[in-house]
């Protein structure tokens, strides 16, 4: 199966910088060239990825950046075949109003509305929402949640009694058409059945491929087991050069700038994580930044300051492509992709990478 791409909506702000353009909760400074998350700007992120050939963009979700539906619906009149996958946090918005705000905006962007649900794996931002549930309980709800939202697009009218959802004639005014498939991330025992059970395509951060595929692979029982058949998404950021050298040039410049303080503090906040994911990101590294390329071209660099996805495929057009074609081997068949800045990175990657993909069957020509 080829495979697609995405690219990253930086709606928290852009910089040639790891820090800063980063999760807020990490550290605070605002590096030099800061770009502000403007519309413009997006806009111009956006208009770039369309451009490029990318599949769609990732508009994430947090209090450190702006709002992802708003961001999306604002910026679908600027592109013409991108689709965007929206983050959203399950418990935050009631289940029949997300399927309608969903079909809204499927019918609105003629179907390029994709969800990626984001349980909440750090109880102080979930806090800040007013959510209190603890991490298990946040998983079982995203389950709740999704049943209701895809039994109300399939019914007329839906009663539904849970354990955290209580609803009597749950219905929208019109079902979306396509329905929007349902992107989901977690690496817990309690996110993993979730995934096997509603989801259409499961997402983890960039890990090894022989890790990630033992990761995924534990899914994709847990999925047989239920009669499904998902598909497999990895988060990545990416340096790619003419040259390897002036791809490693770059990651070696990314860390120059980080002080010892700033990692201590970001290695400490992410190891106490509740995120299990978050966790295995941060053991990849464990704060040191002499042994950063944990595989071949993949450099955990991005990490040492950035909670989420911190691993980037660094080096030549040809270094990346091999790594690309290596994780759709082991069955990864969507990439999400990011860089600093965002708008040059988007090209280097797609105007690089892309032809060698295409010439090895993994990209559609």
């Amino acid at each position: 199966m080829p495979a697609k791409f995405f690219w990253f909506l930086p709606t928290n702000g852009d910089s040639r910088s790891i820090v800063g353009a980063s999760h807020a909760s990490a550290h605070h400074t605002i590096p030099d060239g800061y770009r502000a998350p403007t519309r413009r700007y997006l806009a111009e992120v956006a208009r770039a990825a369309d451009r490029l050939g990318f599949e769609g963009v990732l508009t994430p979700t947090g209090t450190w950046c702006e709002d992802a539906w708003l961001t999306a619906a604002s910026l679908l009149a600027e592109t013409e075949r991108l689709k965007f996958l929206v983050a959203f946090r399950p418990g935050l918005v009631p289940p029949t109003l997300a399927a309608q705000q969903a079909a809204t905006l499927q019918r609105f962007s003629d179907g390029r509305l994709l969800l990626n649900v984001v349980s909440g794996g750090d109880d102080v931002e979930q806090r800040r929402f007013g959510d209190w549930l603890s991490h298990d309980e946040r998983y079982a709800r995203t389950g709740e949640f999704l049943e209701i939202v895809k039994s109300v697009w399939a019914q007329e009218s839906f009663d539904f009694d849970g354990e955290h959802y209580k609803v009597r004639d749950g219905r929208v005014s019109e079902p979306p058409k396509p329905l929007p498939e349902f992107y989901f991330g977690g690496s817990s025992p309690a996110a993993l059945p979730i995934a096997a059970e509603h989801v259409d395509v499961y997402l983890t951060w960039g890990e090894p491929p022989q890790a990630a595929a033992a990761k995924i692979n534990e899914v994709r029982k847990l999925a047989e087991v239920r009669g499904r058949n998902l598909r497999f998404g990895i988060r990545l950021h990416t340096i790619t050069r003419d040259t390897s050298e002036a791809a490693w040039a770059v990651a070696q410049e990314l860390v120059n700038e980080l002080s010892p303080e700033q990692i201590e503090q970001a290695t400490k906040l992410h190891s106490s994580s509740e995120s299990e994911g978050q966790r295995r990101m941060t053991a990849l590294h464990g704060g040191r930044i002499d042994k950063l390329e944990i595989y071949p071209n993949l450099w955990a660099g991005v990490g040492l300051v950035r909670g989420g996805a911190g691993t980037a495929l660094v080096g030549s057009h040809e270094e990346v492509a091999n790594l690309i074609y290596e994780y759709h081997s082991v069955g990864f068949d969507e990439f999400i992709l990011s860089g600093y800045p965002h708008l040059e990175e988007a090209y280097w990657f797609a105007e690089g990478v892309f032809p060698i993909l295409r010439a090895k069957g993994v990209l559609s020509a």
